[in-house]
């Protein structure tokens, strides 16, 4: 007596399906399941006798042999349960293997035969339905999660026993028995006339002054250029990040099943979630650990850096990071993507965030004011020497948070501008991007490529000279100097420019010379701190 069930399982974050094979024989009562398993799942075989037996269908004394196919892919995780009680009960004549052709089963059993929720499901689904299953049969709490794939028939479902019947009611009645979920994917995301229920929250128009800053993130935005804020305490800066996703367009539809994708085989998605409409905004804490930030474990899972994919990954108090930790970044910032290697095989996580990171210029906090601040040269060097010359280099823009002035704090909110006018402002910028790399295979300038910088950022006479000669008075490196002319392109994008113009350049210059105030970039790293204040130390 033999039978197959198809379930789904993943490998890092890429599904794949599996096929439980279960046959009975005459012989010695014994359990025996092969195929290149973790511990947890080789635990499915008590998990699964128990629960039968309490459903009402105790396990004949007869041999029971199980094969998880492929067997050269290590098998994780808890889904398998449901699928071979399934394949138990196909095998023992209970069940016709006919009433799950088309079917992929997954689910984790409770001893009391209560089907519970697992994890990855959405991928899972959206993988058999690309290879031509019709049905999926989940656990009820992920059954809106599995509904959310186009065509997809999806059941939820408590109980065993209640998968039993299921099963075996002729399939014309069975959507009588449990109805399929179904998900309105489409009124999921928002439309323009909603847009402002998207900006509800935390606003622009709550912060006073800081105009400078207001316009590089706006800029970092429109083109998802990495940006650095370095100022003093209380200036405003994490309040500025904690806005950036509101001035971010909502995701799309393929952009919110890769976000839901991720937070699926992590195991984030709320009981009941089906997508993640939001852009993710990722805050950690400075004592995170390097596995953490880029994922990993024995069977590595999603970091916070995959976590923030689409959105926004903002590092407050920057430089209290590991230097190590923040290194991790270097390779992310480039590709776009993780890579883990571990004995289990190699992995590539999803890493195309915003980097947004706020830091104070010394450990006081208030340099280069000599008014206040009390660091020596060397500790001030030690302190910023904690972010490396390449993470600098990755960073597109640099802007400084000023003290804010009283009057400013005094001004009314309602006279700022609120968070929807830069949207728009936003989204124009983007669909500019949109119509030029459109055939391109990339969507924002920060993404262009040495060939479509000189495609796309051509320079008259008069710019190329400026060009030139901010290259050598900065010293750039070829990737700082590439930055610059993606930032300019931006630049002009917001102002509704086809060129790049001196103004352009010089703006996006600016943003370059902000670090150079704190760093001297002689050998590619901080060396040696440039004293900005009037007042001597001691005066």
């Amino acid at each position: 007596m033999f039978s197959t069930v198809v379930t789904g399982a993943v490998k890092g974050i890429r599904p794949y399906l599996m096929q439980v094979e279960v046959d009975l024989a005459d012989g010695l009562p014994m359990f025996n399941m092969v195929g290149f398993m973790s511990g947890e799942v080789r635990e499915a075989a008590d998990r699964v006798r128990v629960a039968l037996k309490n459903a009402g269908f105790p396990l004949p004394p007869m041999r029971v042999t199980v094969n998880l196919s492929p067997a050269d892919i290590r098998k994780a995780g808890i889904a398998v349960d449901l699928p071979l009680a399934i394949g138990i009960l196909c095998a023992m004549g209970e069940l016709d293997e006919d009433a799950i052709r088309d079917t992929i089963v997954i689910g984790e059993l409770g001893l009391d035969g209560e089907i519970k929720a697992v994890s990855g499901v959405l991928p899972m689904v959206t993988h058999a339905w690309e290879k031509g299953y019709g049905t999926c049969i989940l656990p009820a709490d992920n059954a809106r999660e599995g509904a959310v794939v186009r065509g997809m028939k999806t059941v939820g479902v408590n109980t065993l026993s209640e998968v039993v019947a299921y099963l075996m009611t002729p399939k014309e009645d069975r959507d009588y028995m449990i109805a399929p979920t179904r998900v309105d994917v489409d009124r999921m995301f928002l439309n323009e006339s909603e847009s402002e229920e998207y900006l509800k929250g935390l606003d622009f128009s709550e912060i006073n002054g800081q105009s400078a800053v207001k316009r590089a993130v706006e800029i970092a935005v429109s083109g998802y250029h990495h940006l650095l804020i370095v100022g003093p305490p209380g200036s405003g800066k994490s309040m500025i990040a904690k806005r950036i996703p509101g001035i971010m367009p909502p995701l799309t539809e393929k952009e919110s099943l890769e976000v839901s994708s991720i937070y699926s085989v992590a195991g984030l998605l709320k009981k009941g979630e089906s997508l993640i409409t939001k852009r993710p905004f990722m805050s950690p804490h400075h004592s995170i650990t390097e596995s953490a930030l880029a994922g990993g474990g024995l069977v590595p899972h999603p970091g916070v850096i995959s976590l923030s994919h689409r959105g926004v990954l903002f590092l407050d108090e920057m430089t209290e990071f590991k230097r190590n930790t923040l290194n991790l970044l270097r390779q992310p910032l480039e590709d776009r993507s993780v890579h883990i290697s571990r004995s289990g095989g190699n992995f590539a996580y999803p890493a195309d965030m915003l980097l947004v990171g706020a830091m104070n210029p010394c450990p006081c906090g208030y340099y280069p004011d000599l008014n206040k601040c009390r660091c020596s040269e060397s500790e001030i060097a030690r302190y910023l020497g904690r972010i490396s010359g390449p993470i600098l280099d990755r960073i597109d823009i640099c802007v400084e948070a000023v003290r804010i002035d009283v009057n400013e704090l005094s001004h009314s909110s309602s006279c700022n501008e609120s968070s929807s006018d830069i949207r728009k402002r936003v989204l124009k910028a983007m669909e500019i991007q949109k119509k030029r790399f459109e055939g391109e295979n990339i969507r924002f300038n920060s993404e262009m490529s040495p060939r479509q910088i000189e495609k796309y950022c051509v320079l008259g006479i008069e710019e190329q000279r400026l060009m030139e000669n901010i290259f050598n008075s900065m010293e750039l490196s070829a990737r700082a100097y590439h930055k610059v002319l993606r930032v300019a392109r931006t630049i002009a994008d917001l102002d509704g420019e086809d060129r790049i113009m001196a103004r352009h350049l010089t703006e996006a210059a600016c943003y370059r010379m902000t670090d150079s105030k704190y760093w001297n970039k002689t050998g590619g790293g901080p060396v040696r701190i440039i004293s900005y204040g009037t007042k001597k130390r001691g005066a």
